[in-house]
């Protein structure tokens, strides 16, 4: 996962990105202006900053041309902003901005540009062997489900033959509705978050519950959480 400067004079503004990001497993500094910001880009050397263009001691677009005068815009770096216009987007861009967000900031929007300039900039990688998955996530060929007098077995395949998720788990049918339930969804839950990489945004968004209570029906369930956060190592 990558470092990522959120640089904005609005709190509010500050705090919604840093959740989103964070949830997505990235490692999150904040900045309210350009003093802040230098001091962040020179202590951290970010893989990516957000870029608020009105603030108010120096503006976006100046802090771009500072950092790329000086050989400092090693970064890529996405513009942010609620009053801007065509010429101000095409001016950052000339000057060094990969993007450019209008305010409000969607979550599509950002999950989406944050992405791709992180894909632009990162070196290759070799693909990630399939080694150490949970059961819940291991990759199999396509099964029918099976179904027994004791219990079901249930298997659920993803697009991509053998090299995509599989998610299989057997359920003992001769015990209450509740503990059954129960296992069902702790199985389900497990899934997403594998197969999303622990990304607790977009699970929600599968899964079509609010992410409040999606944290709320993990904990209920006994998900172990920190097994799934994408880049904690599990």
């Amino acid at each position: 996962m990558a470092t990522i400067l959120v640089v904005d004079d609005e709190l509010g503004i500050r705090a919604l990105l840093s959740e989103i990001l964070s949830d997505e497993g990235h490692t999150i500094e904040l900045a309210e202006n350009a003093t802040q910001a230098r001091a962040a880009r020179e202590r951290m050397r970010p893989d990516l900053v957000l870029l608020d263009i009105w603030m108010p001691d120096v503006d976006g677009v100046t802090l771009l041309k500072e950092w790329g005068g000086a050989g400092l815009l090693t970064m890529p770096v996405i513009m942010m902003s609620g009053h801007g216009t065509i010429d101000t987007a095409v001016e950052a861009t000339k000057f060094g901005a990969i993007a450019f967000l209008e305010k409000p900031i969607t979550l599509q929007k950002l999950l989406r540009a944050v992405e791709q300039a992180l894909v632009k900039t990162a070196p290759p990688r070799p693909a990630p062997a399939a080694v150490g998955l949970p059961s819940y996530a291991r990759p199999e060929p396509g099964n029918l489900p099976a179904v027994s007098s004791h219990g079901v077995n249930l298997s659920g395949h993803m697009p991509g033959g053998s090299n995509a998720l599989a998610s299989e788990q057997s359920f003992e049918l001769d015990r209450p509705l509740r503990e059954a339930r129960d296992a069902f969804e702790k199985s389900y839950f497990e899934f997403h978050l594998a197969k999303e990489n622990g990304s607790m945004t977009r699970v929600a968004e599968k899964t079509g519950l609010e992410r409040t209570h999606l944290y709320r029906k993990l904990k209920q369930l006994g998900v172990d959480l920190s097994r799934n956060k994408r880049g904690a190592g599990g």
